[in-house]
């Protein structure tokens, strides 16, 4: 692993477990926690291979299983990951930094058809790694797959930063969206949810 993530250096003690039990219970709770997986699945052809970057807890990598496609899960909270096995033991889940993300090292040759980064992934990721997580993730999915992000725009991580090192990385933005359901995007939208794509 590299440097700390803002996910360990900017919340509380504790903030992991937090985190499984408010999920556990809004599923408990009967709660829409697919959102992510619809939209994902409204851009690949049935059956495909997705990589789940930042899985957390496994909520939207379990959703797009279920719709048939083929899911790994990635994520640096060793915690989370152990949830998500217990929680969702369909996917394959493992812990891996996203800045140095290398899965064909652990066996997982085959390229992705898309990547979903969802829960705010990039603005918890470390300080000064986005460029990196971005061209990891590239690195990761075939010619012509989709890498759809979305997190807060308010915080330290800007959209200007962020389109910058997309297309640094070698991925075109195509679609921009205010939310998951696709409400139109807006300059003094508080979350952006952006698909981008790997040329051909």
């Amino acid at each position: 692993m590299g440097q700390a993530t803002r996910w360990v250096t900017d919340t509380d003690p504790g903030h992991s477990q937090w985190y499984i039990d408010r999920f556990r219970q809004l599923a408990a709770d009967g709660a829409d926690l697919a959102g992510e997986a619809r939209l994902l699945d409204t851009l690949v052809a049935p059956g495909s291979r997705i990589l789940d970057a930042g899985c957390g807890t496994g909520r939207v990598g379990a959703a797009l299983a279920a719709r048939g496609h083929r899911v790994v899960g990635v994520d640096a909270d060793p915690a989370l990951i152990e949830a998500a096995g217990v929680d969702h033991p369909e996917l394959t889940l493992l812990v891996g930094d996203l800045a140095e993300l290398d899965l064909p090292a652990v066996g997982q040759t085959e390229p992705f058809d898309a990547v979903v980064v969802a829960g705010n992934v990039m603005v918890f990721v470390a300080p000064g790694t986005e460029g990196a997580v971005l061209r990891r993730i590239a690195a990761h999915v075939r010619p012509d797959g989709a890498v759809v992000v979305g997190f807060r725009t308010d915080r330290d991580y800007r959209l200007e930063a962020f389109d910058a090192d997309a297309s640094a990385a070698g991925l075109q933005v195509e679609h921009r969206f205010a939310t998951w359901d696709l409400r139109p995007w807006r300059a003094d939208a508080g979350f952006a949810v952006t698909v981008l794509r790997r040329p051909a």
